[in-house]
């Protein structure tokens, strides 16, 4: 029997239940995956509570590593035995073995473990293209980076840095201060602390900043805007605070803004494509650019309290679960 976390309506924690499911033999260009590491992302948290629609009754989780133990026919990229990690769907990977598409699996190099592999193929693909695709980020670029010591910042701020980059990261309370400086950050402000528009503008001597990742939403909106030098751009890349208000056209035409809110699907669902950015995520590993930056372990059975973890900002990193 494998085990995997149900959802059979949205709500909080405590909707997340275990349940035992029967194991299935893998159809045409599928694997069976027996898995030892699960990522838990914010994406997790805003499908449970229903602010992002799934498919109800069904799994959790868009993120998983481990070992083939079984394929479909006409399956000939991946093997028995082989060590894979994947990330976005068929949503479920909550659960200590799945079927799943066996062409988006990727073989793991040797060095990155499958707890590595789960705690940053999500987060280390989101990262890769935020700063190679949707802005180009390079020498001389200016970052306000929100969520700067969580997991995607933990990725992100090294890897820009890497590339040239200042970074001004934004966290959510003081005693995240340290963790998101030492991921890379020249300057570290703390939300409510301070106006931080009027804090950017004097850390960069009026000019503002290039773009902005803001994974906050409806409560930063307003200020990340204000943050950007003309011509600059917003990047809209989460929403927990709830999704920001409709923009009038008005407020990117004051200084020539630009706008945009990607995903990581639209980057990713391509498989030559998607196994090109998880090939740059675990050459930027190896190179020592990044690293996976795990906080917490918790059992499978215990996936409500790692999602209270996320909600109550406690995270400080990536959070794994094990079956």
């Amino acid at each position: 029997m494998a085990e995997a976390i149900w959802l059979s309506r949205t709500g909080d924690a405590d909707v997340l239940e275990l349940k035992h499911i029967e194991p299935i033999d893998p159809g045409p260009a599928e694997a069976w995956v027996e898995q030892e590491a699960i990522g838990v992302n914010f994406l997790d948290v805003m499908q449970r509570r229903g602010s992002v629609p799934i498919a109800l009754p069904g799994g959790l989780g868009l993120e998983g590593a481990g070992r083939v133990t079984a394929v479909g026919p006409d399956v000939t990229d991946i093997a028995v035995g082989d060590r894979v990690g994947y990330a976005l769907g068929p949503i479920g990977s909550y659960a200590s073995g799945r079927l799943y598409p066996a062409s988006r699996l990727v073989k793991l190099p040797e060095g990155i473990s499958t707890t590595d592999a789960a705690a940053i193929l999500f987060k280390g693909i989101t990262a890769q293209y935020l700063i190679k695709s949707t802005y180009p980020v390079g020498r001389g670029t200016t970052i306000l980076l929100y969520g700067a010591s969580g997991g995607v910042g933990q990725l992100l701020a090294p890897w820009a840095k890497h590339l040239g980059a200042k970074i001004i990261g934004v966290v959510s309370k003081e005693a995240s201060v340290g963790l998101a400086a030492s991921a890379g950050c020249d300057e570290v402000l703390v939300w409510g602390a301070c106006d931080l528009p009027s804090e950017v503008a004097r850390l960069t001597e009026g000019r503002k900043v290039d773009v902005v990742y803001d994974g906050v939403g409806k409560e930063t909106f307003n200020a990340s805007i204000d943050s950007l030098k003309v011509r600059g751009m917003m990047v809209s890349i989460g929403a927990s605070s709830g999704l920001p208000d409709p923009v009038s056209i008005a407020t990117l035409n004051k200084n020539s803004l630009f706008l945009t809110r990607p995903g990581l699907a639209a980057h990713a669902t391509d498989v030559e494509e998607y196994r090109g950015r998880a090939q740059d995520v675990f050459d930027a590993v190896r190179q020592g650019i990044i690293k996976p930056s795990i906080s917490r372990t918790f059992d499978l059975a215990e996936a409500a309290d790692a999602h209270r973890a996320l909600e109550q900002g406690g995270a400080g990193g990536t959070l794994i679960l094990r079956p």
